[in-house]
């Protein structure tokens, strides 16, 4: 492919931001951490029984088990985030 000088500068430059933008991601946390034998078990049932079904029954039983627990009361980060941000900016109305 060709490309004049100013193309290949511009190029590179967008390059070096994606890899800025890259290099600055936050890392991802799993949300639970499994065992290495769970973990192990999970990739096997995967080979064995397709990733879909697998995905399926595992998030039937977290949510089964979770039904048992009382979470009306607790919100996630997410929302709790939020909330401080709008009492904040009502508490900057109220002045």
């Amino acid at each position: 492919m060709k490309a004049s000088e100013l193309e290949t500068k511009r190029f590179d430059k967008a390059l070096d931001e994606i890899l800025d933008l890259y290099n600055n991601l936050e890392e991802d946390e799993p949300i639970i951490q499994f065992e290495a034998d769970v973990l192990e078990n999970i990739e096997r049932a995967k080979i064995k029984y397709g990733s879909n079904m697998v995905n399926e029954k595992i998030n039937t039983v977290v949510h089964e088990m979770l039904s048992w627990l009382d979470l009306d009361d607790v919100s996630t980060k997410e929302s709790t985030e939020e909330d401080a941000e709008t009492s904040e900016g009502e508490e900057g109305d109220a002045d």
